[in-house]
C-alpha cells in the first residue's frame, strides 16, 4: 500500500503546480492551486484566476461537481473562511463534502489565519496542515509581506 505522506506530496506537487503557473497574476489575492483527488483519480482542479477571481477551489469544485463527495482536496493556502467578493472557500469544500483537505500553508490574512482550517475540522473533514509548505510559503512571499505590513 503506497505511504499516505508521498501521496499528500504528489497531488501537493501538482497544486503547487497550478499556483506557480498564475503567479504575478492574481493581485490582490495570493496565486492558490486546488486538487481534488478521489479513489486516485484527479477529479477536478483549478488556481486563482487573473485578478484574483475565481478561487482555485471554487474552480475545481466546479470540474469535479458531484465527484468531489468524498474526495481529498489539496490546497496550497489555507482556504477562505470570510465573505469578501466571493463566498468563503471553506464553506464551498464543506458543502461539497469532501472528506480531506490537506493544506500546505495558513493564511495570516486577519480574516482567515486559522479560521478556515477551524471551519473544516468542525464540519468533520480530516484536515492536515503543512505538506509543502516551503514551496507555499515562497510562492506567497509577497503577499505575506503585505499582509504583515497592513495588518
Amino acid at each position: 500500500m503506497p505511504d499516505q505522506d508521498l501521496i499528500d506530496q504528489k497531488y501537493m506537487a501538482r497544486a503547487l503546480e497550478l499556483a506557480w503557473g498564475q503567479k504575478g497574476r492574481t493581485h490582490p489575492n495570493p496565486a492558490v492551486g486546488c486538487v481534488l483527488v478521489k479513489n486516485g483519480e484527479i477529479v477536478g482542479e483549478g488556481a486563482t484566476a487573473d485578478g484574483g477571481r475565481p478561487h482555485a477551489e471554487t474552480q475545481a469544485l466546479e470540474l469535479a461537481a458531484f465527484a468531489a463527495q468524498g474526495a481529498t482536496a489539496y490546497v496550497t493556502l489555507e482556504p477562505c473562511s470570510h465573505h469578501g467578493q466571493t463566498p468563503p472557500c471553506a464553506n464551498s469544500l464543506i458543502e461539497a463534502k469532501i472528506a480531506r483537505c490537506v493544506i500546505a500553508c495558513v493564511d495570516p490574512d486577519p480574516r482567515v489565519n486559522w479560521r478556515g482550517a477551524a471551519m473544516l475540522q468542525e464540519a468533520g473533514i480530516d484536515t492536515i496542515i503543512g505538506i509543502g509548505l516551503e514551496e507555499a510559503f515562497e510562492l506567497n512571499a509577497d503577499f505575506f509581506a503585505r499582509i504583515k505590513s497592513h495588518g
